[in-house]
């Protein structure tokens, strides 16, 4: 099992990273988040790693923290959820976020992540919900559930006929709608935020 690795970032490209170590170069499944928090090619790292080992393959997937990695394992004990779901999932929402809607079971919103379907998010939140709660408390706050649905989902709508594709529309409207924000105040704040 390899642990962690420490090299140089060779190539990053959507959900893959190439490790130098050593003059050896190791291709990584990378969610999102871990592939945006890290620095530029040629810049050296360490990066958290899981090794699944199958009859006909054997593939690394890389994390930039031990949360996520943690994280990344509960995932997969879910039945339907395999590795390359599971970085799929990490990459639709932040961990905080991601943590919520599962304690929360939240499943409407978890659906939205790209090849999650709702059964599997049902099962995701049935299967996960206790397991993640010891462990997340600190990370829930009332500012987290304080949010209004229908804002969520107007400021969305309004995204989308703006040419922001559905899933990153849903995710920038609820990642905006902290304290009740209304419609507007949401779409103007994830305008501003948005890099498209």
């Amino acid at each position: 099992m390899i642990s962690f690795l420490i090299g140089t970032i060779e190539e990053k490209k959507e959900n893959l990273l190439v490790l130098n170590v050593g003059g050896v170069g190791f291709e990584l499944c990378v969610s999102n988040s871990t592939l945006s928090s890290l620095p530029l090619e040629g810049n050296n790292i360490k990066i958290f790693c899981f090794m699944a080992v199958r009859e006909d393959d054997i593939s690394l997937y890389g994390f930039s923290s031990q949360e996520e990695r943690e994280l990344f394992l509960k995932l997969i004990t879910v039945s339907g959820i395999g590795p390359k779901m599971a970085i799929a999932i990490l990459s639709g929402m932040s961990i905080s976020d991601l943590t919520i809607a599962i304690i929360k079971g939240d499943d409407k919103l978890l659906s939205k992540i790209k090849g999650l379907g709702k059964k599997t998010a049902e099962r995701l939140c049935l299967e996960l919900k206790d397991k993640l709660a010891p462990i997340s408390s600190t990370d829930i706050t009332q500012e987290n559930f304080d949010y209004d649905e229908d804002a969520v989902q107007m400021a969305t709508d309004t995204l989308i006929s703006l040419g922001i594709n559905k899933n990153d529309a849903y995710m920038l409207a609820r990642s905006y709608s902290a304290n009740n924000a209304t419609a507007e105040e949401i779409i103007s704040k994830a305008l501003r935020g948005y890099k498209g």
